[in-house]
């Protein structure tokens, strides 16, 4: 079996103007850097489709997704939040972001693909059940952990290395012990939350700024490994997000793309060591330097296809 990129043109009509970070070069870039390195060949590609109502239902308020789609603009941009703009062809790719991780759920489920990787946008992990915030409209992983969830898995792991809090998905399942949620981040920094919000099945490790990979990886091999060698995970889901790379100047953080290349590797090896297998869906979260993102999503492809 090989990885599945999933993606849609639609994600790079969402345009919030030259100023605006989280902007369709973005895709751009990913897409150039794969074609320019070969990694293209070695993946399976799918169109993402568009999520449906219902299964946005199971992670956001219906309340909520009525507001979103009522904002949706015939012309011009209205904003959500501060950070959180829509224009007439936003909705769209909104929709398609969190149906590649239906898609990516179901072609892993089945056995059609080992992993997937959804390069999407506008982003998720920030987006509440009923706040948009951040860039956010739907969480998109969220939406495909609920889907696993629906379809007879019972225990399923969230791993966020943005180098923001996840909040949205946090808030999500906060109270849902079927999903353990292990992430890194920047503390203090933006949405200013995480570092205190730690349970039996959420395992934050906030990071000072300036940390690199070797703070990383110690978080990653003192806290998230035993938290999942303990909670045994059918399913994995990585909110990738890569603005903890160096080159990133809103981050902070001082990752590089081995970093990222040597996370996925080990995630991967440890699914595999649990059950033979590693069913893995990742979904592009953060990440805004284009040739660092380019670079460091390429790192992060290797650490899947091993």
């Amino acid at each position: 079996m090989t990885v599945a990129l999933i993606t849609h043109r639609a994600c790079e009509g969402h345009d919030l103007g030259p100023h605006h970070p989280e902007c369709p070069q973005r895709l751009r870039a990913i897409h150039d850097y794969l074609l320019e390195s070969r990694l293209d060949i070695a993946l399976r590609y799918y169109d993402a489709p568009q999520a449906t109502w219902a299964q946005l239902q199971r992670v956001h308020d219906p309340a909520y997704l009525e507001w979103v789609a009522a904002q949706n603009p015939a012309a011009g941009m209205v904003w959500l939040d501060p950070d959180t703009g829509m224009l007439p062809d936003t909705l769209e790719a909104a929709l398609r972001a969190a149906g590649a991780v239906v898609l990516a759920t179901d072609l892993v489920l089945r056995e059609e693909v080992a992993q997937a990787f959804c390069a999407v946008r506008p982003p998720g992990h920030h987006a509440e059940s009923g706040r948009a915030m951040g860039f956010c409209l739907f969480n998109n992983i969220a939406v495909g952990v609920a889907h696993a969830l629906a379809n007879g898995l019972e225990r399923v792991a969230v791993i966020d290395f943005d180098v923001h809090h996840g909040n949205g998905t946090e808030e999500i399942f906060h109270a849902d012990e079927r999903v353990l949620l292990c992430s890194t981040f920047r503390h203090p920094y933006y949405p200013f939350s995480g570092a205190d919000s730690a349970s039996p099945h959420i395992v934050n490790v906030p990071l000072a700024v300036g940390s690199g990979g070797e703070q990383f990886r110690e978080a990653v091999r003192h806290h998230w490994l035993p938290a999942l060698e303990q909670f045994r995970p059918q399913m994995l889901f990585i909110s990738a997000g890569f603005d903890a790379h160096a080159a990133d100047e809103m981050g902070g953080l001082r990752l590089r793309e081995g970093d990222y290349q040597w996370i996925t590797a080990e995630l991967k090896q440890f699914m595999v060591r649990l059950q033979g297998s590693a069913p893995i869906i990742s979904a592009l979260e953060g990440g805004y330097e284009t040739t660092a993102l380019a670079r460091s999503v390429a790192a992060h492809l290797r650490g899947l296809l091993g």
